[in-house]
């Protein structure tokens, strides 16, 4: 493994990145970073907002540069903005870092998420877009992952478990 970040996820929006990582690093006793909220921060304003005032274009370069930053610079875990794995050069930073896909399917995205508005990606028929999305992004996410750990049907603190046991990792 390459230095950097304990555990990296990656996943859909909406699949419990966030959560499960903030569990995850308390259970190994180390820091969650989440690479949306480093854009949020650095940008002063909301991820939807800078791709209605700036387009996808520009928010996937900003979310480059904060992925590359966060690797090279976080030690505990790490979560990935949904889109992420789209780069190229993204998908080449993330080898030999312990990588977990959080996967799940849409009937369980659509009872999270409700596939809201909020979320600029599936502003028109959510749930068409959410599968196409996934259809688009799922080999992506297989690519670059050490394991895979379904969602479905589990609470957070179950799927924290899953992904330490799927990488093999102990509690601190």
């Amino acid at each position: 493994m390459t230095a950097g970040p304990l555990v990296v996820l990656v996943g859909p929006m909406g699949v419990g990145k966030s959560t499960v990582g903030a569990l995850v690093a308390e259970r190994l006793g180390c820091a969650y970073r989440d690479t949306d909220d480093d854009i949020v921060a650095e940008q002063g304003r909301t991820i939807a907002d800078i791709f209605v005032d700036d387009g996808e274009p520009v928010f996937r370069a900003l979310e480059r540069d904060a992925v590359g930053r966060a690797l090279a610079g976080h030690d505990g875990v790490l979560a990935l903005g949904g889109g992420s794995i789209l780069d190229e050069d993204t998908r080449a930073l993330l080898a030999g870092h312990r990588v977990a896909y959080l996967s799940m399917e849409v009937e369980e995205a659509v009872q999270r998420t409700g596939l809201n508005a909020a979320r600029p990606l599936l502003a028109v028929n959510p749930r068409r877009q959410w599968r196409e999305l996934m259809e688009a992004r799922r080999h992506l996410y297989t690519e670059v992952a050490s394991a895979v750990v379904p969602t479905d049907g589990r609470t957070p603190e179950e799927v924290a478990q899953a992904v330490l046991d799927a990488l093999e990792l102990k509690e601190a």
